[in-house]
C-alpha cells in the first residue's frame, strides 16, 4: 500500500537531504487545486486556486517547516527559535514537537491571530511577546541564533526555501503542465521565492516546458516591495503579510525581473472583498492574507495583458480558521433566540404560505 509521506519523501531527488537523513514530517503537502469557475468567468482565463489551508497546520509554512526541522535535527539542533505573525510558529512548534526539540516564540506586540497563536501553544513553543513590531522581532532572534546554540527557523533559513519549492512541483503535476501564470501574497516574500526557484528546477530536469509568469500582491499599508522603500510601521487586517522589510526581498525581486513578472498593491477592503468571494462563491475559505493573490488578479488582470482562457494560479496560503475573528466581523449578526415553533422558523427563512 502507498500513501502520501510528506514533501521531502516525494521529491527527494530535488531536495537537499541524504539517505540517512532523518525526516521530521507530517506528511505535509499534497493540497487540493481547485478551478474557480467565478474566478475564471470574471478574469476571461482557467483560474484554479491551490489551497494550502489543508497542510497540518493549516498553512504552506509546513512545506518549509518539514525541512528547517529536519536539517536542524541532523544538525545535533536542541531548541529552535523564529519570530512570527503567526503561521511559521504554528508550523515550527508543530513540527519541533514531532521532532521532541523545543521551540521559542518572539511575536510583535498585538496584531497576531489568536487562531496562530493557540496552535503554537498547545505545541509546547515558549512565547515571548516584545514591544515593536515584526522586524525588530526578526532582527532579534537572527542576533540570538548567532550568539547562542539554537537554530533559527525563519524564512532567512535557506532550507525553508527548499522545502517551499515543492508547492510548484505540484501545482506542475496537478495541471499536467506549468500554469501561465501564479499569483500569490507577498509578505516576507519567501513563497514567491521559493514558487519560483521551484518552476525553474522542474523545467530544469525536463518536467514542464515552459515557466509561468509571477504576479505578487501585497498589502496596501504593508507593501515595502511595489512603493520601495522599508516601511516602518506596517499596517494592514491581513496579519500574515503585515511586513515592513521582506527578508527575502532581493529574491523576490528576481523572481519578478526573470519572470516577466508583476507586483502591486491591495487595499484592506479589496482583500476582504476577496475573502468573501472566496468564501461564498467557491465555498473555499481562506485567512484574508491569502486572499490578497484573488484581489490582485480581480483588479489588475486587465493590466497583465493576459491571453483569453490562460491558466492562472492563485496560492491560498492559509486556512480561513487561522483568524476566525475577522470571518465573525465579515458576516451578519445571528440575532436573538426565538421560540421553536414551525411557523417562526418558516418566516425566519423567509418561506410563506401561499
Amino acid at each position: 500500500m502507498q500513501h502520501w509521506k510528506g514533501i521531502i519523501e516525494q521529491y527527494r531527488s530535488f531536495m537537499p537531504v541524504s539517505e540517512t537523513t532523518k525526516i521530521i514530517s507530517l506528511n505535509e503537502g499534497n493540497t487540493p487545486l481547485i478551478y474557480s469557475e467565478y474566478l475564471s468567468e470574471a478574469t476571461n482565463c482557467k483560474v484554479f486556486v491551490k489551497y494550502e489551508g489543508l497542510n497540518p497546520t493549516g498553512s504552506f509554512k509546513d512545506r518549509g517547516m518539514t525541512m528547517a526541522i529536519t536539517k536542524a535535527v541532523e544538525e545535533g539542533a536542541k531548541s529552535v527559535i523564529c519570530a512570527s505573525t503567526g503561521n511559521t510558529s504554528a508550523a515550527m512548534a508543530a513540527y519541533s514537537a514531532r521532532a521532541g526539540i523545543k521551540s521559542y516564540l518572539l511575536i510583535p506586540d498585538g496584531y497576531v491571530a489568536l487562531g496562530k497563536l493557540a496552535q503554537a501553544m498547545i505545541h509546547g513553543a515558549k512565547v515571548i511577546k516584545i514591544k515593536g513590531n515584526f522586524d525588530k522581532a526578526l532582527d532579534l532572534v537572527i542576533e540570538i541564533s548567532q550568539k547562542y546554540p539554537i537554530a533559527l527557523v525563519n524564512s532567512v533559513n535557506p532550507f525553508r526555501i527548499e522545502g517551499q519549492k515543492s508547492g510548484a512541483f505540484e501545482v506542475c503535476e496537478q495541471l499536467g503542465h506549468a500554469p501561465d501564470g501564479l499569483s500569490i501574497p507577498v509578505g516576507n516574500a519567501g513563497n514567491i521565492t521559493a514558487y519560483w526557484k521551484g518552476f525553474k528546477e522542474f523545467k530544469d530536469k525536463g518536467k514542464v516546458e515552459s515557466l509561468p509568469r509571477m504576479f505578487g500582491f501585497q498589502a496596501e499599508g504593508a507593501a515595502p516591495i511595489v512603493r520601495g522603500h522599508r516601511v516602518e510601521n506596517p499596517e494592514t487586517i491581513a496579519t500574515a503579510i503585515r511586513i515592513g522589510n521582506p527578508a527575502s526581498w532581493k529574491y523576490a525581486s528576481a523572481a519578478l525581473e526573470e519572470s516577466n513578472g508583476y507586483i502591486n498593491l491591495v487595499s484592506d477592503a479589496e482583500i476582504l472583498e476577496a475573502y468573501r468571494l472566496l468564501a461564498q462563491c467557491d465555498g473555499v475559505f481562506c485567512e484574508p492574507a491569502s486572499a490578497a493573490s484573488v484581489a490582485g488578479l480581480l483588479k489588475y488582470h486587465s493590466q497583465l495583458a493576459l491571453k483569453s482562457g490562460s491558466t492562472i494560479v492563485c496560492v491560498l496560503t492559509g486556512h480561513g480558521l487561522k483568524d476566525p475573528n475577522i470571518a465573525i466581523q465579515q458576516t451578519a449578526e445571528i440575532g436573538d433566540a426565538i421560540e421553536p415553533e414551525l411557523d417562526n422558523i418558516i418566516e425566519k427563512i423567509g418561506l410563506y404560505k401561499e
